[in-house]
Formats: C-alpha cells, sequence, structure tokens
C-alpha cells in the first residue's frame, strides 16, 4: 500500500531544493596567490598583502628553515610539513604568510596558500589539488584539539593513512603547544603505563617533518620591533611609550608591537 505522506515529503525536498543556493564554484587554482577552502570550493582570498618579511625580527631561524622548506616545495623537490608552535602572538602565522609571499615573489605561479579551518574536508581538498600543476601550502591556524579521537584523524592524513597525499601539497599548521592537545597529569596517575599516554599526545606533532618553536620576547626584541615598524611607516619612535603599553597589555609580543604602532598611527592622524 502506498504511504499518503510520500508525495508530501517529495514536495518538501525538492522545496528545499529550490531554496538551497547551488555550490559555488571553485576558483581558479593556478590564478591566485592565496585561497580559502570553504563549503568544498577554494575561493580567491582577497587582498592578499602579508607584512615583508624584513619586519619580523628576531626570527632568523625560524624564517629560514621555512623559506628553505617553502622553495623545495615551489620548486617541485621533496618538503616536509611544518608545526608552528609557542607563546601567542609570536609571529608563528605573519611567517607563514610572507614567507609564502616571499617565494611567490622569487618564483611567480608556482606555490599558493590555501587557509583551511574544517579538517573533515582536507581529502576533498587533496583530491582536487591532485593533478593541478602547482604547489600549495595548506595552512591551518591555531590548531588545537580537545580529545585524541580527532588529533588521530589529522595524523593519519599526515602520514600513515590508506591514501596517499599529493606530494605537491604540504601543511603549515600554527599551534599554542607543540604537542597539540591538553596535557592531563591526571591521565598519566590512572594510566597503566604512563609513558603511553605521553607518547600518544606527542605522535601527532611526530608526524610533522619540520617542527619551529616561537618563544616570548624579551624587552630588547619587543622594541626592535617597533622600531622596525616605526621606521617603515615613518612614525616617531618612543621607547618608553611602547614598553609602557606591553606593560598595560601584559605581553610583550609582536603583535603587541604591531597594536601600539597601529594605536601611535591613529593618534597621529595617519593610516597604515
Amino acid at each position: 500500500m502506498t504511504d499518503p505522506a510520500l508525495p508530501v515529503i517529495e514536495r518538501i525536498a525538492a522545496a528545499l531544493e529550490r531554496l538551497a543556493p547551488p555550490p559555488m564554484p571553485s576558483a581558479d587554482p593556478l590564478a591566485h596567490p592565496a585561497y580559502l577552502w570553504r563549503g568544498g570550493a577554494l575561493q580567491a582570498a582577497r587582498g592578499f598583502a602579508p607584512v615583508p618579511l624584513g619586519l619580523l625580527q628576531g626570527l632568523d631561524r625560524q624564517r629560514d628553515a621555512l623559506l628553505a622548506n617553502l622553495v623545495r616545495l615551489a620548486d617541485g623537490h621533496a618538503a616536509q610539513d611544518v608545526l608552528l608552535w609557542g607563546a601567542r602572538g609570536t609571529g608563528k602565522s605573519a611567517l607563514v604568510k610572507a614567507g609564502v609571499a616571499a617565494v611567490q615573489a622569487d618564483r611567480p605561479g608556482r606555490l599558493a596558500l590555501v587557509s583551511v579551518d574544517a579538517l573533515d574536508s582536507l581529502p576533498d581538498l587533496f583530491a582536487m589539488l591532485e593533478g593541478v600543476a602547482r604547489a600549495f601550502a595548506i595552512f591551518i591556524d591555531d590548531l588545537g584539539f580537545e580529545g585524541a579521537g580527532e588529533a588521530r584523524k589529522l595524523r593519519s592524513l599526515l602520514d600513515g593513512g590508506a591514501e596517499a597525499r599529493p606530494a605537491h601539497v604540504r601543511l603549515l599548521v600554527t599551534a599554542n603547544r607543540r604537542h597539540l592537545l591538553p596535557r592531563d597529569l591526571s591521565e598519566q596517575d590512572s594510566a597503566i603505563n604512563p609513558r603511553d599516554v605521553v607518547d600518544d599526545q606527542l605522535a601527532l606533532a611526530d608526524r610533522f617533518g619540520m617542527s619551529l618553536g616561537f618563544h616570548t620576547l624579551d624587552q630588547d626584541g619587543y622594541l626592535a620591533i617597533v622600531r622596525g615598524y616605526t621606521a617603515r611607516y615613518d612614525l616617531p619612535f618612543d621607547g618608553d611609550e611602547a614598553i609602557n603599553w606591553a606593560t598595560r597589555r601584559g605581553s610583550r609580543s609582536g603583535r603587541v608591537a604591531w597594536q601600539y604602532v597601529v594605536d601611535l598611527a591613529g593618534r597621529l592622524g595617519r593610516n597604515l
């Protein structure tokens, strides 16, 4: 016997399909320097203009290592996935974007940045980029997990899964913690083998072939960043005022230095 409710259900389903927006077409993966990966489609990033590398003070070691890896990726050579970890506001994200832009300037068209915020969609992104004749740095900013299950999914994508990633696609991940998972000492106390808990937490970090640490700035380092910004934008440098700003903010970092310079420019009626 036919269910009398079926035609109603079908009409509702058809109406919902008509209301749903069509899937957004992907932007040309060869045409833009940076993209956002959203809803299963590439969107061209508007106004991709990172801070010049020269303004990122105190990051020489991290800069040189990341640049060398990005150059290898852009040139079609073997390259590593990179984990950039450490204190907040210390230039991790800025270095990723500035490094990609520097390689793009030297090797036009060979490398693009793709910003991703949904890890579950990474396999679809990898599949889309499989046959594209260009290298891609997949940028996952401020990554962290509340549970080990989510971390294991990414771990499998990085290394050990059944389906390999394209050789011209590598991940650049920033995080506040090197081990990415919150460390709970009570778990170690209750575990049969406490070492197993620590090893499981570090297993994801170990999947990254390159790990770059970022640490809190001392006063001299903070002032060097402020001085670099003020020189670039032709603003007066006042070390005491900059230190007072950082003290009120409770932190010395590249982010705080930039916020001070923005405030200084605004007070002087300038734009940046």
